[in-house]
């Protein structure tokens, strides 16, 4: 069993969602969990949530991860209440899907500015107390579309191709101190926005994967888990992929 005791994490966008679900897997196995959501509100019900829930300390923190402004007032208070972070989750993101003849430039700037500068910002901030503890966790949720494209998705697209690029660069830049810096792709992933399909729609969508089901949130937390942990400690400038085998 992983025992993430002792550590810390800080995850973007987990008061709901995938997000919250990797902050419950890193709170089940030991760890302090800072959930940071643009919504303040839905932050402190998962704090609340999960520390009653698994008995560690839970903190809630509200900020938009696109402003510098924010993430460093962000990292202050998770660094006020912890003292460091052992493990940073880039989670944070947003859909504005549209064709490119379509797609309006405000739509474009919003989803590159919370998907992908955000984990810029973030990265920033952490690798500082890490670099000083030569030690730390670096996980970027990116995406199967940053691998394979998707029509109607051109600015979510580049936006995780972007974040798995980061991802690549940062784990050159910081392996010698210690950082692992990797990324999960997730595929098809039940969550509030799939639960609104027909059943047709899914049946559509699982027939594109080979193990024929969409995910659920738990698959993501489970590799966020592992590639928290020590067992990934030879590990860096990955990007798993959890698709049921949708991208080989």
């Amino acid at each position: 069993m992983i025992d993430l005791k002792s550590k810390t994490a800080l995850i973007t966008g987990s008061g709901r969602g995938i997000g919250k679900e990797i902050a419950r897997k890193l709170a089940q196995a030991g760890a302090d969990v800072a959930i940071s959501d643009i919504d303040l509100e839905t932050a402190k019900a998962t704090a609340s949530e999960l520390a009653s829930e698994f008995g560690h300390k839970a903190i809630a923190v509200a900020a938009d991860v696109s402003k510098a402004a924010d993430v460093k007032k962000m990292f202050e208070e998770a660094l006020g209440a912890f003292s460091k972070i052992d493990i940073l989750v880039n989670n944070a993101g947003i859909t504005r899907d549209g064709l490119l003849m379509r797609m309006k430039e405000e739509d474009w700037d919003l989803v590159l500015n919370i998907n992908l500068k955000s984990a810029f910002l973030c990265c920033r901030e952490a690798v500082r107390p890490m670099m000083s503890a030569r030690s730390g966790k670096i996980i970027n949720i990116a995406s199967v579309v940053g691998l394979m494209g998707n029509a109607g998705q051109a600015n979510y697209s580049a936006s995780k191709a972007g974040m798995i690029g980061l991802t690549k660069t940062l784990a050159r830049e910081f392996a010698s101190r210690s950082i692992n810096v990797n990324a999960i792709a997730p595929g098809f992933i039940r969550t509030a926005m799939t639960d609104k399909l027909t059943d047709a729609e899914k049946e559509k969508l699982s027939s594109q994967i080979p193990m024929a089901k969409l995910g659920d949130p738990l698959d993501v937390a489970n590799a966020a888990l592992f590639l928290g942990s020590g067992l990934s400690d030879y590990i860096t400038g990955q990007v798993i992929t959890v698709d049921g085998g949708l991208v080989m």
